[in-house]
């Protein structure tokens, strides 16, 4: 049943991309070459698929148009690993089994291809199709999620800071938190609001998403210390070379499990008053710990 959904979700999601995305022919066609390497090179769509699975939980059904707000989330997404892959920053150059976009298509184009993914993911962002009200709250719910206080590019800011130190428990939770945890959060709170959640509908589903996007990437660090780079999609050990900040380094691989399925339990008690409607999205949060990639 799991995979149905996240198989479905991933066409989904693919066939909205390829929509609503430049054509790779439209002038200028370098950059959207670009762009369309990096967010067709594969990938499970998670965060789009938890952001329509919230909406479904709220809604009883899937609300029209959700899957243009999971693809913006995932223009959002490939916009930061484009980045985090460039030289600058993790220098990697395999991403979901591929060349990185800057190996691809050189490091210019790729900062420029980031930037036109975040750029494309609002104009898809304003216009949604629900009240005027719900599009405003979604758009700043992202951006509060992708920005420097507590968000992506704050966290991204702190990992680089982290490394070749090592950090105390609190810095390191700060920077999962914001760096990864706070656009899976985002997604499952936008999910909500599209479908027209309560206050208190929309804390459940944002104290879900703190626990289980910590959670996830817990385990991403252990992976990239236990998997090899055939099967992450991506360079293994690049943590450990980097001298960067990870739960292993701190916890070890067994304890730093065991948080994780801790906070898995934590997100899922959150849902429990749903019900079996959250059913799903309890299935989403094991899948996450559970992955071998």
């Amino acid at each position: 049943m799991l995979k149905e959904i996240l198989d479905q979700g991933q066409r989904t999601i693919d066939a909205t991309l390829e929509r609503l995305l430049p054509a790779a022919t439209q002038r200028p066609d370098s950059i959207h070459q670009a762009m369309r390497h990096s967010v067709f090179a594969g990938g499970k769509r998670l965060r789009p698929v938890l952001c329509m699975e919230a909406a479904r939980m709220i809604a009883g059904r899937l609300p029209e148009g959700v899957e243009e707000l999971g693809s913006a989330l995932e223009m959002l997404h490939t916009y930061s690993l484009i980045h985090d892959d460039l030289p600058a920053l993790d220098n990697d150059d395999l991403r979901r089994g591929k060349p990185t976009c800057h190996v691809a298509f050189g490091e210019a184009l790729a900062i420029l291809a980031g930037d036109a993914l975040q750029t494309q993911a609002y104009q898809v962002l304003a216009c949604l199709k629900c009240p005027a009200e719900a599009r405003v709250q979604i758009i700043e719910e992202i951006a509060r999620g992708t920005g420097t206080v507590d968000g992506m590019i704050g966290g991204q800011v702190k990992d680089l800071e982290a490394e070749r130190h090592r950090p105390d428990a609190a810095t390191l939770e700060y920077i999962h938190r914001s760096k990864t945890g706070a656009l899976i959060t985002a997604s499952l709170v936008s999910g909500g609001i599209y479908a027209n959640g309560s206050g208190v509908e929309i804390q459940r589903l944002r104290d879900f998403g703190r626990s289980i996007g910590l959670a996830f990437q817990i385990v991403d660090d252990v992976l990239d210390v236990t998997q090899s780079s055939e099967q992450l999609g991506k360079t293994a050990g690049k943590d450990t070379a980097s001298e960067k900040a990870t739960y292993p380094s701190l916890f070890g691989i067994d304890e730093s499990l065991r948080q994780a399925d801790a906070l898995v339990a934590t997100g899922c008690g959150a849902l429990d008053p749903f019900g079996h409607s959250a059913q799903t999205l309890k299935d989403l949060a094991h899948f996450l710990v559970q992955r071998k990639n």
